[in-house]
């Protein structure tokens, strides 16, 4: 059976492109760790014509059983009907698909196949290739599991994994894309590669800090790596436009949060559901135990016991979940292998602000290290160190666990804080704002505001978990932007605290460069916010628009410092942001800035108190201005005193101390705004690599560059130094905050006072202002509509990133 791509044969499309049958291509192909296969599209039945040997080898076939033939071949009587169709829909369509498949080796084992298929189009945008990436995700996946529900119809399981995982394979077989697309620089890059590495005769770690067995981190693990993969080559600091001719889309990123973080072995349970079983298990849970996530979500954790448990010690821990009290026994515990250890458990009852029970953690120790025969316990001191760790343990799992949402409440209570009512702040109260007047009135008309009020008038964007739509308050003629979200997507994505925060943020703020508020509701099936229409876009658009892709210096310090006075303002509010990037700020009516989308901060106490601020400019001579004089004044510095773990921020973005799992505070902030202001300055970020893992990498050692063009001055190169300090206590902001940062002589002749009057500055390619009209077009009417129950439906495939 002949076909156009054998494992050492090029790709050949319908359209006469025909790739030259190099062996090049094949390393290329070979090159990549992921399991994958490519399909021919132009052909009947979509034939695989290349499959990596990572296929081969997850699925027991040969390449005479595989080449030639359609994947379907690994479906078995298991498999989901209903995603085998909407596997197919997407291919005739030419759509990408991504879900989890129950499939079968050749030996008829079935096993858990992540499926990611990503369409290759020619020049005419013909679909010529299907790029199929397998992940087995048997072990960490819910699995049949996930069907399950509570009495509410929410899910059992507390986090929902294929989300996760989905995000990770989405980005992972992107890298395939484009080699199979471009060729020609995947060729050129892979040369250049393999001629660096044989000039090197140690391969580089990322860093010997962090510990020999590397940074475990969501379906990432960065260590040692393949010579290949550590090169630094020349592409990796360009941008995606000078690659591909495209801007890459970044998207926010919510790889974990804090609680699956936690590299411990722990399960939590739910004592309000019947036989109190276990709603979350961690990775280490299943290490430990040999146990898949399937097996253990929805169960009680008696399958632990064996035929010499003691049952009087089982009685102990039984007694303590009826009375809701914590207990710390030692047992004998059992793997499903039927390997037997010691576990010292420490069970802790979790409680409401009310007082009223909602889970059980359950910590597990194995120390069978700690002693000889099995059936002997720990001794008093073994026993005095591990129930320490397994407290300390609980109390980590206890206080992540607060930062998510209830799910044993109704549905509609877990989206309650969105029907709360909108009201405008002192500094919107001043009569200046006529959109609040007009808001005002409906309300005291109608009592509140919902869908009904507003008019669609076009949609400004849509993405994977919602829409953006510009809609006018009826009869008022005021138009405001509305952001729509799935409640059933949100569930699925593990987003209902994320979107719960941001209307908390948004119910906070009351400032000129943050947005307003105006009001918040829920329908059946979405919830929805309103606020202010921003007619020239995202201030990423503007600079893609530049000739050089970037924006002169005093362009670039009059927009910094109007997004340095927003983060300084949401610090004081206690707000850390941690997803500061171009396309989170939008351009007003009046050309300055409004810094969006709240979802991936988290809120904080704070503590304000007067400081004095550094000096910076203490070797000028000293002037008998009183302005030049304010510096010695103390200020008021407040930073928000909370710390996170959770895995969030945009790629490019991300700091160190995100990446390396060891928590962080606000100071992730002044990391982001250093990279902000060097992509303005230099069109580009300084650690972004050919994929994620490097970006990461490089955040994590790579000394901080300067191009030698554009000139840039030294003042903004110091600044940028110092916010991007690897080491979050001795970056820029650590210590004063923002004060510390508008002190730099990077802003030494900066006017503050009233920058919100001041004219933004001109660029060479000025704003383009989105002039919307009243009047919608019938393709408008086609895109959206709100039906009779308050729904949002949208078909428009405008891209916008709500991640």
């Amino acid at each position: 059976m002949n076909s156009p791509l054998s494992p050492s044969r090029a790709i050949q499309t319908s359209e006469g492109k025909i790739l030259e049958q190099k062996s090049e291509l094949k390393d290329v192909l070979t090159s990549f760790h992921q399991t994958f296969v490519i399909s021919d599209a132009t052909k009947p039945d979509i034939p695989i014509v290349f499959a990596s040997e990572g296929f081969y080898e997850m699925t027991g076939y040969g390449p005479e059983e595989v080449i030639g033939y359609n994947c379907r071949f690994l479906q078995g009587e298991g498999t989901s009907r209903d995603e085998v169709t909407r596997l197919k829909q997407c291919l005739v369509e030419g759509q990408p698909f991504c879900g989890r498949l129950l499939n079968y080796r050749k030996d008829g084992t079935p096993f858990w196949n992540l499926l990611t298929v990503s369409p290759v189009r020619s020049a005419t945008g013909k679909v010529v290739k299907f790029i199929g990436m397998q992940t087995e995700v048997s072990k960490f996946t819910e699995g049949a599991a996930d069907g399950i529900k509570r009495p509410n119809d929410l899910p059992v399981s507390l986090i929902r994994y294929d989300a996760r995982q989905k995000d990770e394979a989405e980005v992972s077989v992107t890298e395939i894309v484009h080699a199979v697309a471009h060729p020609e620089k995947a060729i050129a890059r892979l040369s250049t590669a393999v001629t660096e590495s044989s000039k090197k005769h140690q391969q580089q770690s990322v860093s010997p800090e962090f510990g020999a067995e590397g940074l475990k981190t969501p379906l990432i693990t960065i260590n040692e790596k393949e010579a290949v993969d550590e090169v630094e080559v020349e592409e990796e600091g360009r941008d995606s436009f000078e690659i591909t001719g495209e801007k890459k889309i970044r998207r926010g990123l919510d790889l974990a949060t804090t609680l699956e973080r936690i590299q411990k072995n722990f399960v939590i349970t739910d004592p309000r559901l019947p036989e109190n079983p276990i709603i979350f298990a961690s990775d280490d849970f299943l290490e430990l135990t040999e146990y898949s996530r399937e097996e253990v979500i929805g169960r009680n954790c008696r399958f632990l016991q064996g035929p010499d448990t003691d049952q009087d010690t089982v009685q102990k821990i039984r007694d303590a979940i009826r009375d809701c009290r914590d207990v710390t026994v030692q047992l004998l515990n059992y793997t499903k292998s039927g390997k037997p250890f010691w576990n010292m458990f420490h069970l802790q009852a979790v409680k409401n602000s009310k007082g009223e029970l909602q889970y059980f953690i359950g910590v597990q120790l194995d120390a069978s290290t700690y002693i000889e025969p099995k059936l002997q316990p720990l001794s008093e001191s073994a026993e005095k160190e591990g129930t320490k760790q397994v407290k300390t343990t609980a109390d980590n799992v206890d206080s992540s666990l607060r930062e998510l949402p209830d799910p044993n409440v109704s549905k509609e209570d877990i989206w309650g804080i969105h029907s709360s009512v909108a009201e405008p702040k002192p500094h919107q109260k001043r009569g200046y704002s006529s959109k609040w007047d007009a808001v005002l009135k409906i309300k005291a008309r109608d009592g509140k505001i919902g869908l009904k009020h507003f008019r669609p008038v076009k949609p400004l964007g849509c993405g994977d978990t919602g829409s953006v739509h510009l809609v006018e308050l009826k009869d008022t003629g005021k138009f405001f932007a509305m952001k729509a979200m799935d409640k059933e997507v949100m569930i699925n994505r593990n987003k209902v605290h994320r979107t719960c925060t941001e209307r908390q943020v948004l119910g906070l703020v009351d400032h000129p460069f943050l947005p307003t508020l105006y009001a918040s509701f829920q329908t059946t099936t979405h919830i929805c916010l309103i606020t202010d229409f921003c007619p020239g876009g995202e201030l990423y658009m503007l600079l893609d628009r530049q000739p050089s892709k970037r924006f002169p210096e005093y362009a670039a310090r009059f927009y910094a410092a109007e997004i340095l006075l927003a983060l300084e303002y949401l610090h004081l509010q206690g707000v850390v942001y941690r997803d500061l990037k171009p396309e989170n700020i939008l351009i007003g009516y009046d050309g300055h800035l409004m810094l969006t989308d709240f979802d991936l901060s988290f809120v904080s106490e704070t503590v304000p108190e007067l400081v004095f601020p550094p000096n910076y400019n203490k070797d000028k001579p000293k002037s008998k201005n009183k302005k030049d004089r304010e510096g010695n004044l103390p200020v008021l510095v407040a930073r928000p005193s909370g710390t996170s773990n959770s895995f969030v921020g945009t790629e490019e973005y991300i700091c160190p101390e995100i990446i390396s799992g060891i928590g962080h505070n606000s100071q992730v902030d002044w990391w982001s705004f250093g990279i902000f202001l060097y992509e303005m300055l230099y069109g580009k970020t300084p650690f972004r690599g050919r994929n994620r893992q490097r970006t990461f990498s490089n955040a994590l050692t790579k000394q901080l560059e300067f191009p030698p063009t554009p000139h840039i001055s030294q003042e903004a190169k110091d600044l940028i130094t110092l916010l991007l300090v690897k080491d979050p206590s001795k970056r820029l902001g650590a210590i004063f905050g923002a004060n510390e940062v508008k002190q730099h002589p990077f802003f030494r002749d900066f006017d503050w006072t009233l920058i919100r009057c001041r004219q933004p500055p001109s660029l060479d390619v000025p704003v383009k202002f989105n002039n919307h009209s009243p009047q919608r077009t019938s393709g408008d009417e086609e895109e959206m509509e709100w039906d009779e129950d308050e729904n949002i439906s949208t078909s428009t495939t405008v891209s916008l990133d709500f991640d």
